[in-house]
């Protein structure tokens, strides 16, 4: 009975990282090609066949293979690094928009005024 509890947990996990996966191909999809070289990571293409391939591997084979593992971390990668690197190359690099750069994380700077 517990097997079955595990083999049932790794299946709704393998299904929330199956979704996750394909959010990250999409968002990899629709930034511009352009940040990824200014970004200094690998091409938009390179990205997009390693999402693909992450997430048909994480819809196809169970969780425990080797490869849907090294799907995972493709994922966990592009999310923690190349993510972030591409939304401050094309200006989106936080929540706040238009601020000067005086400004620190609880309002503008005013040397103490």
């Amino acid at each position: 009975m517990l097997v079955y509890g595990f083999q049932s947990l790794l299946g709704w996990a393998q299904l929330a990282l199956g979704i996750y996966a394909a959010v990250m191909l999409i968002d990899a999809a629709v930034r511009r090609d352009d940040a990824y070289r200014a970004a200094d990571k690998q091409s938009k293409p390179m990205w997009l066949l390693f999402l693909a391939l992450a997430t048909l591997l994480l819809f196809v084979m169970p969780l425990m293979s080797f490869l849907p593992i090294i799907g995972v971390i493709a994922v966990i990668v592009y999310t923690v690094d190349v993510r972030p690197a591409l939304r401050h190359a094309t200006g989106g690099g936080g929540p706040r928009r238009g601020g000067s750069s005086s400004d620190g994380p609880y309002g503008p700077y005013n040397g103490g005024r």
